[in-house]
């Protein structure tokens, strides 16, 4: 995808715009739906809200009336959802300074990993974020995380059978709202998070509006001793400090009454130290040195991502349409310790990788007649990754063994150019009150590695509205997945023959595109007006299925294929809402298996290849059953109790055959208590305390074994942490 591409289509969208003085009235005003999705209902609504002049009305009901035509691109049939509004995410334990895998661990079928990663159904990653409907890419797989719970209104977790426009990353699609600044009205936040471990979570916001401008703006610090999950079950882990920068803004203008233009940008800065594993004995010899103090490694680890996108948005006729372009890049260090590395795994490798992404997208929607809607659109990528590796190493025999206690250097890299171009078009036809048929076709090309790969993808969604209070819905989707751009080359590779780093496997190092059939079945049923209940059943059947794992030091993954995967689950969920009163409860059974590892088998032993080669095995993130839930209770106007839980019966470890067994089960309950504070002349002051693994059980996800498991991790253990924060 050529950038003049990129520009040719803004430029086109922006000549299309039909003009309108900016004092022209509304045509529409929001409705209330809308208007409690941007935080603007009147039972919820800020105190500055009430305070608005008479002359910004038109622009909050111009930005709401946009609001909804955007959320008409996404259509919802036939495709699970969660919805997490910004009212549940204060109402974690953590509030709004909960990290964003911790607030989507709130959803059903959502598995928490190490390295704060997250499986949804079965899947390895493969989630789509979404921001005010345009996709941001993923960036390098590390576990510094880029956004913010802070700057969510509305964030819905959609997976299942997708319709036709969602495509690339279909584990899951992260669909998250914005605050706008037009909602809010004039005003901002500060406060400060601290507790155990060292914690310190300074933050600031600020938002507001002037007319047809719009802004929303958000900044936090965070440093704290646990960065990266405990590899012992020590209280406190060793080697373990974090220092994180992470902001948000959101800037709109409303051209005229029909159309936005808006600039989301991102950036974050995250260090970490690599935890250290006490009384770990040395393998191999360095110079005259044969001990060295596990305890004393000094790994380090260094992440940045930065996005910024540009978004039209508006309606042409009787069609609306978004046109974004975009542009995120991504850059990891890992730093290692060089004498340590060596010692304990015959390789020092100082890695480098940087991905930069380009990204153009359009979506439209048109009605036709009373009946139907059609959406349609593109979406293209042009990537460009490198890695640059410079590793010490040993030289060895022919056995393998130390040859050598003196290192030399090898120098290795890599630069990959991936292009994605792909197309939709769907129908969405009401048929009746009581049916919705949502049938389409995507296209997907994708390019790299010196190859090609591309597939027509049918798309169908069904919604039965049974009675007022019983909605069925089912869905069929084919599916292309992309492989992450970040490859080993096989001239990286053998560069390690005849060192302490060499493989015992080459084979096909190109990772492939996953292509599956996935097949969903649910039904949501209303008792009364407080009461839903939801049950959800899905079938994936998978060529060329797509895992990752943690190969070498650095905290990062590399991508496999096995040839054939299935994955079936259910998943049960109930919330209730009712005065003071709320609480939610889901509850899945998961089973994903792969068999025959068809690339990247450098990374694989050959008797595990050999077993791999005509078995099924589960894969390492397959967690059998999980479960999350919540209550909490508002003691009057100003007080407000809650308790959260977290259930995984374990995930995957080595037992007789690769992935045999599982880790034991788990349970972690954490417990709060807010309470806002009238302090005059200084106003509202919202604290809240979290005891976070109130029962302190010491529980590992991980214990070191596994298919591309890198070393053992443990949970958190019982931490104290406080919270305050002030509106102004």
């Amino acid at each position: 995808m050529k950038h003049s591409l990129l520009a040719l289509s803004l430029a086109v969208a922006l000549a299309t715009v039909p003009g309108s003085p900016a004092e022209a009235a509304p045509s529409a005003v929001a409705s209330p739906a809308a208007a409690a999705a941007n935080g603007n209902d009147e039972g919820g609504g800020t105190p500055h809200q009430h305070r608005r002049k008479a002359q910004d009305l038109e622009g909050v009901s111009v930005t709401a009336r946009l609001d909804q035509a955007r959320n008409a691109l996404s259509p919802d049939t036939g495709s699970s959802q969660y919805v997490i509004d910004q009212k549940a995410i204060t109402q974690l334990p953590l509030g709004a300074a909960t990290p964003m895998n911790q607030v989507l661990l709130q959803a059903p079928g959502v598995v928490q990993d190490s390295y704060g990663g997250l499986h949804v159904r079965g899947d390895h990653a493969n989630l789509q974020y979404r921001i005010d409907g345009v996709i941001i890419p993923e960036s390098i797989a590390g576990f510094g995380q880029t956004l913010d719970a802070r700057t969510i209104q509305v964030v819905k977790l959609l997976d299942g059978a997708l319709p036709a426009q969602y495509g690339e990353r279909t584990a899951a699609v992260v669909d998250i709202t914005t605050r706008s600044g037009h909602a809010l009205g004039n005003g901002g936040s500060v406060g400060v998070s601290t507790g155990s471990n060292g914690m310190l979570n300074p933050n600031a916001s600020i938002w507001g509006d002037s007319g047809r401008w719009s802004y929303f703006l958000t900044a936090n610090y965070m440093e704290n001793d646990a960065g990266i999950e405990n590899p012992t079950a020590s209280k406190k882990p060793v080697h373990d400090h974090t220092n994180q920068v992470k902001a948000f803004g959101n800037l709109s203008y409303l051209i005229n009454d029909d159309t936005r233009l808006s600039l989301l940008f991102g950036i974050s800065n995250n260090r970490f130290q690599i935890p250290d594993r006490p009384g770990q004995t040395p393998a191999f010899g360095y110079l005259d040195t044969v001990a060295f103090n596990s305890a004393d490694l000094n790994e380090r680890q260094h992440e940045q991502t930065r996005f910024g996108v540009l978004a039209l948005q508006g309606r042409l006729g009787s069609t609306d349409y978004q046109v974004s372009l975009g542009q995120r890049y991504s850059g990891l260090q890992y730093i290692p310790d060089d004498v340590g590395d060596l010692m304990f795994n015959g390789v020092a490798a100082a890695t480098r990788q940087a991905d930069r992404a380009s990204t153009l997208q359009a979506d439209f929607s048109m009605p036709l007649g009373d009946s139907h809607t059609l959406r349609y659109g593109l979406y293209g990528d042009f990537e460009q990754a490198a890695t640059h590796v410079n590793s010490l190493v040993f030289p060895a025999n022919p056995d393998g063994s130390q040859a050598s206690t003196v290192p030399f250097t090898v120098f290795t890299g890599d630069h990959i150019t991936a292009r994605t171009w792909a197309a939709y078009v769907q129908d969405e036809w009401s048929i009746g009150e009581n049916w919705t048929v949502n049938y389409g076709l995507r296209g997907d090309r994708y390019q790299a590695f010196g190859g090609s790969e591309s597939q027509l993808s049918p798309r169908l969604g069904v919604v039965w509205q049974a009675t007022p209070g019983t909605t069925v819905h089912a869905g069929y989707s084919r599916y292309f997945t992309p492989p992450a751009a970040e490859m080993i080359s096989a001239t990286d590779i053998a560069s390690f023959a005849h060192t302490t780093n060499a493989v015992k496997n080459y084979g096909n190092n190109q990772p492939l595109a996953e292509r599956s059939d996935y097949l969903d079945l649910g039904v949501s049923q209303n008792v009364g007006t407080n009461l839903t209940l939801g049950l959800d059943g899905y079938l994936r059947r998978v060529d060329r299925l797509q895992d990752e794992g943690q190969f070498g030091q650095a905290l990062v993954y590399s991508t496999f294929n096995y040839a054939y995967g299935r994955i079936a689950g259910v998943e049960f969920s109930a919330s209730y809402d009712q005065g003071p009163f709320s609480s939610y409860f889901n509850f899945a059974y998961n089973h994903a298996e792969g068999e025959r590892v068809i690339t990247s088998q450098y990374n694989f032993s050959p008797e595990d290849l050999a077993y791999i080669h005509n078995h099924f095995i589960h894969l390492d993130h397959d967690q059998k059953y999980t479960s999350s839930g919540g209550v909490t209770y508002a003691l009057g106007d100003t007080t407000r109790v809650g308790a959260n839980y977290l259930f995984g019966s374990g995930l995957r470890r080595d037992g007789l055959v690769p992935n045999g067994d599982t880790m034991p089960a788990y349970f972690q309950l954490d417990l709060s208590i807010s309470h806002d504070f009238d302090l005059a002349p200084f106003g509202k002051l919202h604290t809240q305390l979290a005891l976070i693994n109130a029962l302190d059980r010491s529980y590992q996800l991980r214990d070191g074994t596994g298919i591309g498991v890198g070393a053992p991790q443990f949970g958190p253990r019982r931490g104290l942490y406080l919270s305050l924060q002030k509106e102004f």
